[in-house]
Parts: structure tokens; C-alpha cells; sequence
């Protein structure tokens, strides 16, 4: 498999501490959700969130093999549902959208969903693939920067910064703003 990111290096820029509560939407099998959970040792958790399944099935058996199954808690959701995450209000200190927003249709639900279950000035980090570098264009529908920061800015989050995320992917790091 062709690594576009690295999820070890990318972590560290995030505003992870000990402690935290994570929500990973679209965990798939662990490709962040891995690296946070072990920036959160001994005392966080990262709850990691997919419709798929199997993915979430090989990501509790990667847990188990690190060490890491008091941390990674997975669960089945559908992000595109309002409240589909299962998870309560304010419950969540940062919640990870990375590489799944391409693949919707409804891309402000499943944020307003993050901003759900973030606490106030909790965080948000969106990572997205370019849209010129996405593998194939014609079964996704791309998200550039711009209607990204529109649809964050239309949901009251604040930017904090733009992630450096090479050539493939940009990001951003969002403080959520309650009304």
C-alpha cells in the first residue's frame, strides 16, 4: 500500500494530551486512530468510528497486538445521520475527519456531527485529499480548501491553522466555537 501521509509525524502536530478524547470519524483500520492512541498513553482514548465493519474489526485486533485496547474503544456508525456517531454532546476534546469527506455527499452533516460531540473550544482537524490528487475523480466528489473553510466558518469553527501536509493532502486544525 502506498503511504501518502505519515500518520506518526502528522499526529504530532496535532494538540494531543494525556487524557483526551478523541473521536476518529472514518477510522477505517486504525491509520490515525493507532498514532493518537499511543500519543495518549496511559490515560486517553481514542473512539474510532466507520461504517465499514471489517475495518473496525482489524482495528481492534492492531490494538490488542500494540497494547493499545484500553485506549481504542471502535464503533459501527453511519456520519452521514444526524447524531449517527452515537456519542454524547460535548463529550469529545478533538475529533478527527481525515480522508473521508471526499467520499460523501453529505459533508455538513457529518460536520455539524463533529461539532456535536465537541466540547466547547474543543478541536476539529479535517484532513482532505487534494482534489487534482485524488486516485479517481469520477466516483468521489472532492472538497477543495475554500468550500472547506466555508462550511467551517457556516458552522462557527475557528481556523487555528492550516496543516503542512505535502503534495496529496491539506488540512486544518479548527477551534469549535459553541453559539
Amino acid at each position: 500500500m502506498v503511504s501518502f501521509l505519515n500518520p506518526q509525524e502528522v499526529v504530532k502536530t496535532f494538540p494531543l494530551k494525556e487524557g483526551m478524547t478523541i473521536a476518529d470519524f472514518g477510522s477505517g483500520t486504525g491509520y490515525f486512530t493507532l498514532a493518537m492512541a499511543k500519543a495518549l498513553r496511559p490515560s486517553g482514548r481514542v473512539i474510532a468510528l466507520d461504517i465499514w465493519k471489517p475495518s473496525l474489526e482489524a482495528l481492534e485486533f492492531r490494538a490488542k497486538l500494540e497494547g493499545l485496547f484500553n485506549i481504542v474503544e471502535t464503533r459501527w456508525a453511519n456520519l452521514e445521520e444526524p447524531k449517527g456517531s452515537g456519542l454524547p454532546d460535548n463529550s469529545c476534546d478533538l475529533v478527527l475527519i481525515s480522508n473521508i469527506l471526499f467520499e460523501s455527499e453529505k459533508k455538513e452533516v457529518l460536520i455539524g456531527e463533529a461539532k456535536r460531540v465537541l466540547k466547547p473550544e474543543g478541536f476539529l482537524i479535517v484532513i482532505e485529499w487534494q482534489p487534482d490528487k485524488l486516485p479517481s475523480k469520477n466516483m468521489f466528489s472532492p472538497i477543495g480548501k475554500e468550500e472547506i473553510l466555508n462550511m467551517l466558518e457556516k458552522l462557527n469553527f475557528k481556523i487555528e491553522r492550516e496543516l503542512s501536509l505535502g503534495i496529496t493532502h491539506y488540512g486544518f486544525l479548527a477551534k469549535n466555537i459553541k453559539e
